[in-house]
C-alpha cells in the first residue's frame, strides 16, 4: 500500500488554510517523512534551532513520536515539541488505514509570556544556542490561544477527510505489489537494498515492511537471500562448469567468504558438499 498525492491540489488547500490561520502546515506520509508544505519555509525560531544538529535531530524524532501517537489515538494529537513549541498532528485515513500525516506548528502557546520564555529558554538549553538570539526570536512570536488551536486542529481534521474525499490522496495496491515483487525477482541477484527498493518505488519502510509481510511472510532482506540461496542452488546442481566463486557473484555475493556462510547457514551444509551430494544423489 502507498500513499500518491496530487501536489497541485494539496498546496491549494494548504495555501488556503494557512490564509485563514497564519499556520504553517505539513504533509508526512506514514513513515512520517515530510512530503510538503506551506509555507515551505519554517517559522525564524524554528529555523534558528535547527541549525544545531543535536536539536535538528530531536525535531525529527519529536515529529515521529507525535504521528506515532496521533495514529494510536486516531485523532488530533496537539503536544509541546522538545523546544517548548505548540504543535498539532492528525492522522489522515483511508480505508481504515493511516496513509499520512498533517501538522500544524511552531506556536507559542502560553498564557503568560514570561512563563513561555522560561520554558522555551529552559527546554533549549541542553543544545548550546545563543540566548540572546533565542531570546529575541521569543519576543517576536505571538502569542496564539489554546481555544483557536483546537479551533485549528478541528478545521485541520476535517481537511484530512477532504483530502480524499477530493481524491488529493489516494491507494495504489495490488499494482504496486506486483511491481515489487516482479522487481526483487528480476534484481535479486543484483546489489539492492530495503532503502534501494524505497527510493525506486517512492515508498517508505513501513508500507515497504507491510508488503513483505503479507506477500512473503518475511521481511523484505530475508526474501531477497532466500531467492539468492535457491538460485545458487539451482546452479550448483545444474551448472557443474561455474566454479563456486562464479555462482556467488551471479546470486549477488560480492564477497565469496560471506556467500559460503550464508549458504552454509540457510541450507546447512557447504556449497561445495551440497554439489557433491547432488552429484551422488542426482537430486
Amino acid at each position: 500500500m502507498v500513499s500518491s498525492f496530487d501536489f497541485v491540489k494539496l498546496n491549494a488547500m494548504l495555501r488556503d488554510f494557512y490564509n485563514l490561520t497564519h499556520m504553517r502546515t505539513t504533509v508526512y506520509d506514514d513513515d512520517c517523512n515530510e512530503i510538503t508544505a506551506y509555507p515551505r519555509h519554517v517559522a525564524p525560531i524554528c529555523r534558528f534551532i535547527r541549525a544545531n544538529a543535536q536539536a535538528d535531530a530531536a525535531c525529527h524524532a519529536c515529529d515521529v513520536e507525535a504521528c506515532q501517537q496521533a495514529q494510536r489515538c486516531r485523532s488530533p494529537y496537539i503536544y509541546r515539541c522538545h523546544a517548548g513549541l505548540t504543535e498539532a498532528v492528525m492522522p489522515v485515513e483511508m480505508d481504515g488505514a493511516v496513509v499520512a500525516y498533517l501538522s500544524f506548528g511552531h506556536l507559542f502557546a502560553y498564557a503568560d509570556r514570561e512563563e513561555g520564555r522560561s520554558v522555551i529558554q529552559e527546554s533549549c538549553a541542553k543544545y548550546d544556542l545563543d540566548r540572546p538570539m533565542l531570546d529575541d526570536l521569543i519576543s517576536e512570536m505571538q502569542e496564539v490561544r489554546e481555544s483557536y488551536i483546537l479551533s485549528a486542529a478541528h478545521v485541520l481534521e476535517a481537511v484530512a477527510s477532504f483530502l480524499c474525499m477530493e481524491r488529493m490522496i489516494t491507494l495504489q495496491r495490488q499494482t504496486l505489489q506486483v511491481e515489487i515483487d516482479e522487481y526483487i525477482s528480476a534484481h535479486f541477484h543484483e546489489d539492492i537494498s530495503v532503502d534501494a527498493l524505497c527510493r525506486h518505488f517512492g515508498v517508505g519502510r513501513t508500507t515497504l515492511y507491510a508488503f513483505a509481510k503479507q506477500c512473503y511472510g518475511i521481511g523484505i532482506s530475508q526474501h531477497i537471500r532466500d531467492l539468492r540461496i535457491r538460485r545458487a542452488q539451482a546452479l550448483l546442481a545444474d551448472r557443474p562448469e561455474m566454479n563456486i566463486g562464479q555462482i556467488a557473484e551471479a546470486c549477488g555475493y560480492g564477497d565469496y567468504n560471506y556467500f559460503i556462510a550464508a549458504f552454509t547457514r540457510t541450507v546447512g551444509i557447504s556449497p561445495r558438499k551440497y554439489r557433491m551430494q547432488h552429484r551422488i544423489t542426482g537430486k
